[in-house]
């Protein structure tokens, strides 16, 4: 049996790198989302729940976009391992100004460092990491091990600063995701020994200038019928994804502000320690790392089977359903309560089905795009993939504000329903959708 390569060190870099960011900025998500509605008196600014689900919006879709001037600047300007501290540093900056804010002016400056800070960091070091291998096939273990550390951060940021806020306050659990980027920025810059030549040239002027040649060739050719179909396939999932994202980041939403919160509906009491709602971030992060392993032996023993696995669309088609089952626990939690606290097991509940929804929903992700895009459209067919996230990203506010108009049992049944509704056109789309792949296998053998 053949001994498992070891990772180069470079990569552990790049990966705490990811623990460190994440940590913070996991934590910064609920935190800005926390400290916009809490009392003045509590050392918050004290705005209405649907104004403060608008603002936190904002940081979301925005660290989605930026990453997309981030990925020119690496590609075309400026070598990539430059770029990453440089982020680094703007996301510190924006925590210092979170430290001391005390008007939502201040907070969306915070945003706008924050996004402009994720566009130099998150991208770039995927790609420094994705560089480190010289056998593309070590990848995707790679970047799963890298998924694990992620996961791993905003669990121990979630955790941590969401006990710590109950001691020391808002301002100076800002601080101290401020100073932990900093730190953040000081290990990466010495990490830079450990990457070899990789990053310090932009990636376009520094990989074989052969390919550009073969891309202008390529791009003269017209699309075939095949390719038209994948790009049409691509826009269509994307509007899919749009819909389940909005949906996962609205979840948050009703956590903090309607179950959460002084007048919470929910009962958060274990004895007299009160759990913080920011835990209910750390459970999806936790989720995440306990069903990696589970959900991949799932795929493996059902890939054992005559029928084979389930497909990439209806494995996307049951998140979106799981999704959907969520989103009717938190109706049921609301109907069954009466005039009473609901138990906290119910919004545990609704957090372990969100997240295997999640779980089984990612295999839509970039790797849809990496096989059925035309490689001459890769990039643009990424910013689609991007551009929709970001559109969840900037919507699932007004859609929260939307619904504090009625009734909340009522209005989730509704969006449980049009949850389910989409998973259930997804997984009729799936013979359709993966006739695509079956084409192109057909091609291919009769070329053969």
């Amino acid at each position: 049996m053949e001994k498992a390569r070891k990772k180069p060190l470079g990569f552990y870099v790049c990966s705490m790198a990811f623990v460190f960011e994440r940590f913070a900025f996991y934590s910064a998500k609920w935190l800005i989302a926390v400290f916009l509605v809490a009392k003045i008196a509590d050392g918050g600014l004290g705005i209405e729940p649907g104004d403060a689900a608008k603002m936190t919006a904002n940081l979301v879709a925005f660290t989605y976009l930026a990453p997309i001037i981030g990925g020119y600047l690496s590609d075309k300007v400026f070598g990539a391992r430059y770029l990453v501290p440089i982020g680094m540093l703007l996301m510190g900056a924006g925590y210092l100004v979170g430290w001391q804010a005390n008007s939502t002016g201040m907070v969306n400056l915070m945003i706008i460092l924050l996004s402009l800070g994720t566009g130099l960091f998150k991208c770039q070091t995927n790609a420094i990491t994705g560089r480190l291998f010289d056998d593309p096939g070590e990848l995707d273990g790679a970047f799963s091990t890298q998924y694990s550390f992620v996961n791993v951060g905003a669990f121990l940021g979630t955790t941590i600063i969401g006990l710590l806020v109950g001691f020391k306050g808002y301002s100076f659990c800002f601080l101290v995701i401020a100073i932990i980027m900093f730190v953040n920025a000081a290990f990466f810059v010495y990490g830079w020994r450990f990457l070899g030549d990789t990053g310090k040239k932009p990636f376009k002027i520094a990989e074989n200038k052969e390919e550009k040649k073969v891309e202008e060739k390529e791009e003269k050719v017209p699309l075939t019928t095949i390719e038209k179909k994948r790009i049409g396939a691509i826009v269509l999932v994307s509007v899919f994804s749009i819909i389940f994202w909005v949906l996962w980041y609205l979840a948050y939403m009703p956590v903090y502000y309607y179950w959460g919160g002084d007048n919470g509906a929910a009962n958060w009491m274990i004895g007299n320690f009160t759990i913080p709602t920011a835990w209910f971030d750390s459970l999806n992060a936790f989720m995440c790392i306990a069903l990696g392993p589970v959900l991949g032996k799932l795929w493996s023993t059902l890939a054992k089977r005559p029928k084979g696995d389930l497909s990439m669309f209806k494995k996307t088609a049951l998140g979106m359903m799981l999704m959907g089952l969520s989103y009717v626990i938190f109706a049921l939690a609301d109907i069954s309560r009466g005039n009473n606290l609901a138990p906290i097991a119910w919004i545990i509940a609704m957090g372990v089905v969100l997240s295997t929804g999640e779980m089984v929903f990612s295999p839509l992700g970039n790797s849809f795009i990496a096989k059925f895009s035309p490689p001459r459209l890769l990039t643009g067919m990424m910013s689609i993939w991007v551009l929709a996230v970001f559109f969840a990203g900037k919507s699932y506010g007004y859609l929260y504000a939307y619904t504090l108009k009625f009734d909340f049992a009522k209005a989730y049944l509704v969006i449980a329903a049009i949850a389910i509704f989409a998973g259930i056109i997804l997984w009729g789309l799936d013979k359709k959708l993966n006739g695509l792949v079956v084409e192109e296998k057909a091609a291919e053998e009769a070329v053969a």
